[in-house]
């Protein structure tokens, strides 16, 4: 019989409790049984990709090349210098992770990851093929959230595409585009829905749902709203999922202020009326100086905490993209760990322990009956599962 261990999962983003592995990579004093019986499965992959977009020199480019450890783009002061999207994998940070892998002295450590794709810079016109415009939009369909960078500084050495710095006109013209592709993309799938003849009952359920959602999501739209705005059934919501719409994505914006203004954005007026503008489009805000994240990779890790807190601020603007991402998406981590490696895993919110455990492997999801947890806290306070069991 299999052996696993389960945690229980906390409502905080980034925060989690402990699970242990199988016996065949776990310590000796693991023993914790689960019966493999009832068959289903969640079918959920848990690959976290975010697309960073932004007008041209707002500082997208810089902010990628600060926060991704695998992959270099093109930073520079002219517009498309990035045409061909840039991927990198980053690790997410989380202390606990090294202090369960000291507990069960782990052979290695695997972090959590996620994978920023830098998308070149939009302009006005984009969704009728201005600037390369199409291309750069079909790139924004395969994310799963949004990373909408805005300036937030003034420097007259840096050229706005648009000739002067005003957040929301450039948020404005970002997703105007976005919403006038999805917009061309559903006109044309509505009058193909109109003319099927679908005579499966199934199949032509499906189409009347989508037809109905995709109607709700139009005249949204047009009114100047997101299509995440719409309340949708869960069917009608998983009927348009193949579109990929762009304005049902997932949206954060990242205000790119000065060094000067990070660790008192409340006093940037841009700042304030992105904070306004993102209340309204349902939306996420994050400040950022990409100039400080640039800053800090030239430096050595001993010194980049010193080089924050001269600043006022507590942790790199990578650790605030990836908390706002994960809270905007519903994520969380939980961990296994034994003598072999201690790993960090990424689940949604409201999982249950069946599809949790199935992240690691299908088969710990198909049949699954029971799980016996130990809590994070409770697992370091005790400095063994064995110890911990008996408080």
């Amino acid at each position: 019989m299999a052996r696993i261990a389960c945690h229980h999962i906390v409502a905080l983003p980034l925060k989690s409790s402990f699970i242990t592995r199988t016996p065949s990579i776990c310590s000796p004093e693991t023993s914790l049984s689960v019966a493999f019986r009832r068959r289903f499965s969640s079918k959920i992959s848990m690959s976290l990709k975010a697309g960073i977009v932004g007008l041209p020199n707002v500082g997208k480019s810089t902010l990628f090349n600060a926060v991704v450890e695998n992959g270099k783009a093109q930073a520079a002061n002219f517009p498309f210098c990035t045409i061909e999207p840039n991927v990198g994998i980053v690790a997410v940070p989380d202390p606990r992770l090294q202090v369960l892998s000291n507990l069960s002295k782990s052979q290695r450590s695997v972090p959590a990851s996620i994978e920023f794709v830098d998308i070149a810079g939009l302009v006005k016109g984009a969704s009728q093929g201005e600037g390369l415009g199409n291309k750069f939009l079909s790139h924004i369909r395969e994310v799963d959230s949004i990373l909408q960078v805005v300036r937030c500084f003034e420097d007259n050495d840096i050229v706005h595409v648009n000739g002067k710095v005003d957040p929301k006109s450039d948020i404005d013209v970002i997703n105007l585009e976005l919403a006038f592709s999805d917009l061309d993309q559903i006109e044309k799938r509505i009058e193909k829905l109109k003319k099927s003849k679908a005579s499966n009952s199934q199949v032509k359920a499906k189409e009347e749902a989508e037809k109905s959602a995709l109607e709700k999501i139009q005249a949204t739209l047009m009114d100047g709203k997101p299509a995440r705005s719409v309340a949708l059934t869960d069917f009608e919501k998983e009927s348009i999922n193949h579109l990929c719409l762009l304005t049902m994505k997932p949206v954060i914006y990242v205000a790119n202020v000065a060094e000067s203004d990070l660790a008192t954005p409340e006093n940037n007026p841009y700042v304030k009326n992105i904070m306004e503008l993102s209340s309204e489009l349902q939306s996420g805000i994050v400040t950022v100086s990409a100039q400080v994240e640039s800053e800090l990779t030239e430096l050595p890790l001993e010194e980049r905490v010193e080089f924050l807190t001269s600043l006022g601020v507590d942790e790199s603007g990578l650790g605030n993209l990836i908390r706002a991402t994960y809270n905007l998406l519903g994520l969380r981590t939980y961990f296994t760990s034994g003598e072999k490696e201690t790993k960090a895993w990424t689940i949604h919110a409201g999982m249950t322990a069946p599809q949790a455990a199935g992240v690691i492997h299908s088969d710990f999801e198909k049949g699954f009956i029971r799980a016996e947890t130990v809590a994070y806290k409770d697992f370091v306070a005790a400095g063994s599962l064995s110890v911990a069991r008996e408080k």
